[in-house]
């Protein structure tokens, strides 16, 4: 049994997030020492490091919790994981889309701007099109 700060370390998810965690029903809350200090397993740490890899994945909190709650299910749900990993593609691709038309719309922007001008193209645009 470690106490946070290794667990923390050792699945490289911060201290306060590991607190939050246990705050919204994410990770069971753990066992305590007779000094009230937090002790953690090596299974609590592998569940915070999965955490953590879904995370990096980018996927949302709520679909995180599901998939630690399906992967201590022995992970024989396969096809519950293979949905939310299409859905998250989904959105990923959603999100890729919508950054590519943030991407030429600031270009569009900048294409007109000079050095040295006294009026900014860029800046009588974005005037321009505030409240519409």
């Amino acid at each position: 049994m470690i106490a946070i700060g290794e667990a923390s370390r050792q699945s490289g998810v911060g201290i306060e997030t590991i607190r939050y965690y246990e705050r919204e029903g994410i990770v069971p809350k753990p066992e305590r020492a007779l000094n009230n200090r937090r002790l953690y397993s090596v299974q609590d740490v592998g569940g915070l490091r999965f955490l953590k890899k879904c995370r990096d994945l980018g996927f949302p909190l709520a679909d995180a919790k599901t998939l630690l709650g399906l992967s201590e299910g022995g992970g024989k749900d396969c096809q519950s994981v293979k949905e939310l990993a299409e859905l998250h593609i989904s959105n990923v691709r959603a999100r890729i889309n919508e950054l590519a038309r943030l991407e030429a719309a600031l270009k569009e922007l900048t294409v007109n701007c000079d050095r040295g001008n006294v009026s900014c193209p860029m800046l009588s645009q974005l005037r321009t099109t505030q409240g519409q």
